[in-house]
């Protein structure tokens, strides 16, 4: 099957049009750039055969998702040691070579006992599969992108550099932990940093206006990107990028 790209298009807008996930578009695709997308390009959509000339050729969802879990079966047995990858989104790991969600929250949720209670463990775990199920964004860039942002520390405290960021997102000035309400609060907090507040874009908005993930990535940590160059900090973390691929590929190393 086959989509012909319209104008506005990105492979975030397609998946959320088509009612398909965003990871199997791109692994549809893996010999194109997302960021370069031109009207009138001719790329492939998940399934069999027949075209789709910008229309939608199947279920459409709102407000992000369509109830499914993104990322949540597939994927690799992970492992291996720190790459230090480099240049544009299409130098990082694709999508497709991602370790799979339940080896991640197997290393992930290791790193988290060293801060919360097995009650907030679980939350956290609920949390992304919810947010993820009405956002459309895939569990394990959530997932990686807590621990990259707080070690999953419920309690990690609020930084403000001219921007608030609480949570174990670091959201655009979100909520924060509420030990009155555990439960209610991992959930806002995951739910600010995917989909974003009133104040600032989440990981579902820069998804959509960048149409890839790392890119995503560098907009969340610095608000700007150079495309060219995914380690180019923009006044923020240089290597947020690089690191949050290899926790997506499954690798460890000291101090992670």
């Amino acid at each position: 099957m086959s989509y012909t790209i319209q104008s506005g298009d990105t492979f975030w807008a397609i998946s959320q049009k088509l009612g398909i996930s965003l990871d199997a578009l791109q692994a549809a695709n893996p010999g194109i750039n997302p960021s370069t997308l031109q009207v009138g390009q001719v790329i492939n959509l998940p399934g069999g055969g027949g075209n789709n000339n910008g229309s939608s050729g199947g279920s459409s969802s709102s407000g992000g998702g369509n109830g499914s879990i993104v990322g949540a079966t597939g994927g690799s047995n992970g492992g291996g040691g720190y790459v230090a990858y480099s240049g544009p989104a299409s130098a990082f790991p694709d999508p497709s070579q991602w370790a799979s969600y339940s080896a991640l929250w197997a290393q992930n949720s290791a790193l988290m006992a060293f801060n919360d209670s097995p009650s907030e463990i679980a939350a956290i775990h609920r949390a992304i599969e919810t947010v993820s199920a009405s956002s459309g964004v895939d569990v394990r860039a959530i997932l990686c992108i807590i621990v990259q942002e707080s070690g999953g520390n419920v309690r990690i405290p609020t930084t403000n550099n001219g921007v608030r960021n609480p949570g174990i997102m670091q959201s655009h000035n979100g909520a924060e932990f509420n030990p009155a309400d555990p439960e209610g609060s991992v959930l806002q907090m995951v739910r600010d940093g995917t989909e974003g507040t009133r104040d600032g874009d989440g990981l579902m908005q820069l998804v959509k206006r960048w149409g890839n993930y790392y890119e995503a990535f560098r907009g969340y940590n610095s608000g700007s990107v150079n495309r060219s160059e995914l380690n180019d900090p923009v006044g923020a973390t240089g290597d947020y990028v690089q690191k949050a691929a290899n926790r997506l590929m499954g690798h460890s190393w000291p101090g992670m």
